[in-house]
This record gives structure tokens, sequence and C-alpha cells, in this order.
């Protein structure tokens, strides 16, 4: 077993592009054409691929790449017990899209046991090898938690089931810990919490399209701090859980902007995560004079390489900003990677794969002229 843990001085966030193999076979899984089982032989041999890639590419870091699901985020909330998968109307409206149509509702009480991503990290896990660690992504709590107040009709649902607030963060924190428990007992020690609601809440737009009295910021990210760590109550001491906050990569289209600084004293200063990786590829995460606020000791992943372009970044510029973000963190407590994955959802952002693996060539070469090979 590795002993290696993220984040690692150049890194990644988890997704890739889908192969267009692996995009027909889910096609044909859906429609019938093929069953569950040959879906899985397409998909371990489209993963025992990226993960050969991701080795070539020098990154100690392996994922599946989300390959086994169709979002980043919902595919996790239906393995859990007392949610199920539902088709809506509609979809979230990004700024010049709106994503497919998938969410989660309140079926019954909410636990975590026998999650299938359990055996789906095994697979990858499989894959390690020395100087190779395998990282397990999952939405954080406080996503879940979101989900589930969507809407009006996702709000009754859950109110029906879990009339007093308390008892459903009581429950989703001990349905997270089950997973992470049988995820760390699967040999996994690398666990990575995505979560976009931090800045979804530091939007402008969020609150406009709010009808609830006077709930504010802090208020949302005092609940959202609350979920997450009773997730993280009493972990393995060599488990490393990190997370990652942005705002929103579907297609390449973002869902919201703002900048930190209203939500860094709760999630810097007191979510109990060993790092933070964060969006700050182009001007809508605001500075980095919030970074002040992240607990002595522990790390910052700075995204600042776009996934969701082919362009590729002006190397000086971002060695110029990694030092900048050095003013509030120790240059030893900072590492680099792309902002976001490559395709939270299945149908991926808008570049191909050779540029895709240009991008992270490019965060290795400077990660390693900053801190050195």
């Amino acid at each position: 077993m590795s002993t290696l843990h993220s984040p690692f001085r150049y890194d990644y966030v988890g997704s890739f592009l889908r192969p267009d193999v692996l995009k027909q076979a889910r096609a044909d899984h859906e429609a019938g054409v093929i069953d569950a089982a040959q879906l899985c032989v397409v998909e371990d041999e489209a993963i025992r691929d990226l993960v050969a890639k991701q080795k070539a590419a020098g990154y100690q870091v392996i994922t599946d790449g989300e390959f086994r699901r169709s979002y980043w985020h919902l595919d996790f909330m239906w393995g859990l017990q007392g949610i199920e998968h539902v088709e809506l109307d509609h979809g979230y409206f990004f700024h010049g899209e709106e994503t497919t149509h998938g969410s989660a509702e309140v079926s019954g009480k909410i636990s975590g046991e026998n999650h299938p991503f359990v055996e789906d990290y095994k697979f990858v896990h499989a894959l390690e090898e020395d100087g190779v660690v395998a990282k397990q992504t999952i939405p954080a709590p406080a996503q879940t938690l979101c989900e589930l107040f969507r809407d009006e009709d996702h709000i009754r649902k859950t109110e029906a089931v879990y009339p007093n607030l308390d008892d459903l963060l009581e429950d989703l924190g001990a349905a997270y810990r089950t997973v992470i428990r049988d995820l760390y007992d699967a040999g996994c020690r690398n666990i990575q919490l995505d979560d976009c609601t931090w800045g979804m809440i530091v939007d402008e737009g969020y609150w406009k399209s709010r009808s609830v009295g006077d709930v504010t910021v802090e208020d949302e990210a005092a609940k959202y701090l609350k979920v997450n760590n009773l997730a993280l109550q009493d972990l393995p001491e060599d488990l490393v859980v990190t997370t990652h906050v942005c705002r929103g990569n579907y297609h390449s289209a973002y869902a919201g902007s703002g900048p930190y600084d209203k939500v860094a004293p709760f999630l810097f200063a007191k979510e109990n995560v060993g790092a933070f990786y964060l969006e700050f590829d182009d001007e809508r995460s605001g500075g980095f004079a919030p970074l002040a606020e992240v607990a002595a000791g522990k790390k910052v992943v700075l995204g600042l390489i776009t996934s969701k372009f082919p362009e590729l970044e002006d190397k000086a510029t971002v060695i110029a900003r990694i030092h900048e973000a050095a003013k509030y963190v120790p240059l030893e407590n900072l590492c680099l990677s792309p902002q976001c994955g490559f395709a939270s959802c299945e149908i991926g952002n808008k570049l191909t794969e050779e540029q895709q693996w240009a991008k992270l060539a490019l965060v290795k070469e400077i990660a390693e002229e900053v801190w050195g090979k």
C-alpha cells in the first residue's frame, strides 16, 4: 500500500475527457444495446488506458477519470441509501448553457452502507505502484445537502422525511462517515470532497434568485461547514481528506462568480480538511487575500490553469501569481493544478484529449520550475 498523500506539487482535480468508445458504450447501455457487464468491460479498459497516461505524464496521483459516472456529483448521491435518481424537466442554468436534467431526491432515511463507489475504487487501487497513489473524488456533504433543497418540490420531499434539519445533517454526516470508512478499508488513503456550494453562495445572482427571507451568506456557510465537518469526524490518522472548490464547470460554461472573502472564515479557517484545491483561473474568483484565513500548516492547490479552454497560459504570468499567493500562504504549502476537472460531466469541456494533456504538461513544467524536481 502506498504511503503517498495528496496534494502534490503538480496535481489535478480528477475528472478527464471521456474517450469516444466509452461515450458510445454508455449510450448503447442506455439504449439497451449492451448490458451492464458489457459496459463495465469498456469502462475497465478505458480506465486502464487513462491511468497509464496519467503515469506516463509523470503524475504521482491516479484516478479513474470519473469514467463510470454521468455526473461528478449525482452518481455518488444516487449510491446513498434513502436517495433516488430523478429526471427533471430542466437542468441547472449555467452562463450560456443548460445542463442535463438529472437530480437526486430523498426517498427515506439516508445512510451510506454498500456504496458502489467502494468497488469502483478497488479497481483503481489495484493499479497503484511505487510512487503512485489512487485518489477517490466524491461530492462534499454540503453539495448533497444543497441538491436536496434544489427547488420547492425537493424541499417538500426532503422535509417530509426530515422535518428537523439537524436530523438531516446528522444522518448525512453519518452516511459519509460510513462510505469513507468503507473506502479506507478498501485501501483508500486519499479522498477529495468536491464542493461548489461555497462558490455558489458568494455569487450575487444566487442570492437574487432566492426567496428565503433573511438567510445570509454566513448562515449558509455555517450550515455547510457543519455538515462537512460531521462527515470528517474520527478519521483514521493516515487518511488524508482534501476539498476542491469551484464555481461550476459544465461543457466549458460556469455557474457563478465571486471572491472567497465572505466564506474564508468558515471554509479556510474551520473545515477539517488537509488541503484546499481552489479555482483561481480568472477574475471571477477574486484575489488571494482571503488565503490569509487558511489554518496554519494546511496546503493550498492553486487552480491557475484553466480546464475550460485549450489555450495554454503564459508560464511567467502563472509563476508570478504563485509568488503573489505566497504572500498569504508559505510557498512550501502551495501546489499547482487546473482549476477543475476536464469533464465534470460526461459531456466534457471544449478541448481535445491532446490539449488536455498539454495543460497537465504545463502544470508539471511550471511546478518543477517553481519548486524544483
